[in-house]
């Protein structure tokens, strides 16, 4: 009988075109790919906007075999819409102000601020929410929500940052808004000994930390009106800007911006000393100029 099958798995083998020995194995790969899919599709359910680089330093796996794994079954993170032009300001003069981010990128915190605000359509209203981050982190340090948008606006939520951070940055970056060109809000940063940076009029990419921050979030946060109330509202938009700085991984830094923070400040301190190398460099502005 044993005979017999062996000589029957040998034909089967023969009239396939494959080894006999390939009639007896199992494939491991599909089952490795499916488990992944399972685990993928949960850190996604958290994370929509996970592509593979995250998902592969979230999950602890090379960052090509997230990639495969994805497109195998066809998991892809939340895309996001194109942007609309502003056609507000139009006319106005442009500011003489520099855009550092132009000539140079940071490199610590607190060297370049940006800010910008959008706006949110909730039930046949809108309301505004106004962000500062960190261009080195990508923390949100800062923020303010209100149904009217105003140079008071603006200043709440850069009185914010200062307030959470203990410190002012260097650079304050923007566009040329008339809620951050107006006088209220350059002269009480000049006053503070902040540099103003803006971008040129018409010049939206040169704010791009604040750019790509506001067409994730929004992406990712979903449909505003699935909230019955504007208090139910406001809780998930805190709860939000909380997870891009506390929890959402930046590829660029393996980890959380705030927990970057943490760990960038703690490593100054332990090279503070006076004759350290570190000490020269964060005394020379630590910025890199781009070509």
């Amino acid at each position: 009988m044993a005979i017999a099958d062996k000589g029957g798995k040998t034909r089967l083998a023969k009239e396939l075109g494959v080894s006999r020995a390939s009639l007896y194995y199992h494939r491991k790969i599909p089952d490795k790919d499916e488990e992944l899919r399972r685990r993928i599709e949960s850190l996604m359910a958290e994370n929509p906007g996970y592509g593979s680089p995250r998902v592969a330093i979230a999950l602890g796996i090379n960052k090509k075999r997230a990639a495969r794994v994805m497109k195998k079954f066809g998991l892809k993170p939340a895309r996001r819409a194109r942007k609309p032009i502003k056609h507000n300001d139009i006319g106005r003069e442009s500011m003489n102000y520099p855009c550092i981010l132009s000539a140079m990128c940071p490199a610590a915190p607190d060297v370049v601020w940006a800010s910008d605000f959008t706006f949110i359509s909730f039930q046949n209203e809108f309301i505004y929410l106004c962000t500062v981050i960190d261009v080195f982190t990508g923390e949100v340090l800062g923020f303010n929500i209100s149904r009217h948008h105003d140079a008071r606006f603006v200043r709440v939520a850069i009185e914010r940052a200062i307030e959470r951070t203990g410190t002012l940055p260097e650079f304050f970056h923007s566009d040329q808004g008339s809620e951050y060109a107006s006088d209220e809000i350059c002269s009480w940063l000049k006053a503070k000994g902040v540099q103003i940076s803006m971008n040129p009029k018409g010049s939206p990419w040169c704010n791009g930390s604040q750019e790509s921050f506001f067409g994730r979030f929004k992406v990712e946060f979903g449909d505003f009106d699935r909230f019955d109330t504007r208090a139910d509202l406001l809780e998930a938009l805190y709860q939000q800007l909380s997870y891009h700085s506390n929890i959402r991984i930046k590829t660029r830094l393996k980890m959380a911006p705030a927990q970057f923070r943490v760990l960038w400040l703690k490593e100054r301190e332990l090279f503070a000393e006076p004759d350290s190398l570190w000490a020269s460099l964060t005394h020379q502005h630590i910025c890199i100029t781009t070509v």
